[in-house]
Order: structure tokens, then C-alpha cells, then sequence
């Protein structure tokens, strides 16, 4: 008897506030195992708030937001994270301080079975380079992947990646590319918060469109490539 696995990620009626401003009004998507999955919408549709809301650091929340099996919904950020779910924010978050080594060094583990150093550098080439070198001296791409390295390290095996090709150069954007690609065929499962549809075409198997704080269509990758002009209404400016 083949065994069912429950989506990693299966969200319901979510609702999110930031102090008295109502930003998701009823969430509804679910992720699957091995996923990558996108978030697309114009800027302030929600599609951040919906990530800081599954990880549990949106201001205030109700609904369900189940991970791995387990509601989690009145539980805490690092309880959630503890589960399984990495958060990678667009802020990215290094330390500018402490070297490559330090930064990619800081975050606890929470689960077996994440990548080592070596594992990480293998993966990530330019960080073994730069492993002395402070975060100030990271140019853009290298700061996205000491962040992305980070969570590697932790054992979560859902990802959260809060617009990862913000502002990077298109080598860099196609390396990020080639990295997500490698690990969904190592079954992680991955959330994609994206402005750039060309990208999110070329990582992706599902994607959600999101407006006013909900969700208002669902598109496969192979739906999208065959008419891209589904999504102009909700992206145009």
C-alpha cells in the first residue's frame, strides 16, 4: 500500500494584522512534498505576510497554518521553526560583524539531517572563497547565498525564501536558479516569494496568485508557459 504524505504546508482561512491594518483576509493554498511553489502578486498584495505569518512572526493571526502535520497556528516562531521550516526574509539578515564562517555558523540546528559545512560549500562555491571576509565586504548575490546557506545548516526541509532575486545581477539570478533547482531534486520543498515571473517560471511546478491579502488563482508552471497572458491582469501596473 503506497503511503500518503500530508502536504508539508496546508494553509486555511488566514488571517493576518499589523497593529489595527487587516493585510491577509483568508489565505487558502496548500504546498506538497518535493514542491516549489510560488507567491505572485503586485507589491502589497501579501505575499510577505503571508511567509512572516506562516513562520509566525506577523503581528497577529487566525486561521490554521498546518506544517508537517501539526497546527501551528498559537505556536511561537522558534517552536514552528523547530518543526522543520526555514525563513529566509528579503532583509536577508547578516551579521555585518562576523565573517562568512561566523554568520553561516550562528543559527542553532533544530532537526537532523542538515547540511554540513563542506556539504554547503559544495554547494555554494563563492562562500568557502570568502569565508574570512566580513558581511560588510558581501556584495548582494553573496549576502543571498549566506542567508539561504544558513537555513541549510539548521535541518529544515521546507523553505521559506522571501525574494531571492531582489536586486541581483542575472549571472547571480541564474546561479539562485541552478541552487533551487538542486534542492528540490533533494526534496526539500520550497515557498518562493517572486516579482520576477521569467524566474519563477524556471524554478517553479505551481503558483498562487495573490491580491488583497487572498488568494485568487492557482496556475501550474506547464498552464502558465502555454498562456502567460492569464496572469496580466493581476501583475500589470
Amino acid at each position: 500500500m503506497t503511503e500518503i504524505v500530508a502536504p508539508p504546508i496546508i494553509v486555511r482561512d488566514l488571517h493576518g494584522h499589523y497593529g489595527q491594518s487587516h493585510v491577509l483576509h483568508g489565505m487558502n493554498f496548500k504546498v506538497h512534498s518535493g514542491e516549489v511553489v510560488t507567491l505572485l502578486g503586485r507589491n502589497g498584495a501579501g505575499k510577505t505576510s503571508t511567509l512572516r505569518a506562516i513562520i509566525g512572526i506577523l503581528g497577529k493571526r487566525s486561521g490554521s497554518v498546518v506544517v508537517e502535520g501539526v497546527e501551528t497556528i498559537a505556536m511561537t516562531s522558534d517552536r514552528i521553526a523547530s518543526i522543520g521550516l526555514g525563513y529566509c526574509p528579503e532583509e536577508r539578515g547578516i551579521f555585518s560583524a562576523l565573517t562568512v564562517h561566523e554568520n553561516l555558523l550562528l543559527p542553532p540546528i533544530l532537526k537532523p539531517g542538515g547540511m554540513t559545512v563542506d556539504e554547503i560549500h559544495a554547494l555554494f562555491p563563492r562562500l568557502k572563497e570568502r569565508a574570512k571576509s566580513q558581511g560588510t565586504k558581501l556584495s548582494g548575490g553573496e549576502q543571498q547565498m549566506l542567508a539561504i546557506a544558513r537555513i541549510l545548516r539548521t535541518g529544515a526541509k521546507t523553505l521559506l525564501l522571501d525574494e531571492p532575486t531582489e536586486g541581483l545581477a542575472p549571472i547571480i539570478v541564474q546561479h539562485i536558479g541552478e541552487i533551487i533547482r538542486t534542492l528540490k531534486q533533494r526534496g526539500y520543498t520550497i515557498v518562493l516569494v517572486e516579482q520576477n515571473l521569467r524566474f519563477a517560471m524556471s524554478v517553479a511546478d505551481r503558483h498562487y496568485v495573490v491580491e488583497h491579502g487572498h488568494v485568487v488563482d492557482e496556475v501550474s508552471n506547464d498552464q502558465l508557459r502555454a498562456t502567460p497572458e492569464r496572469l496580466d491582469r493581476y501583475l500589470s501596473v
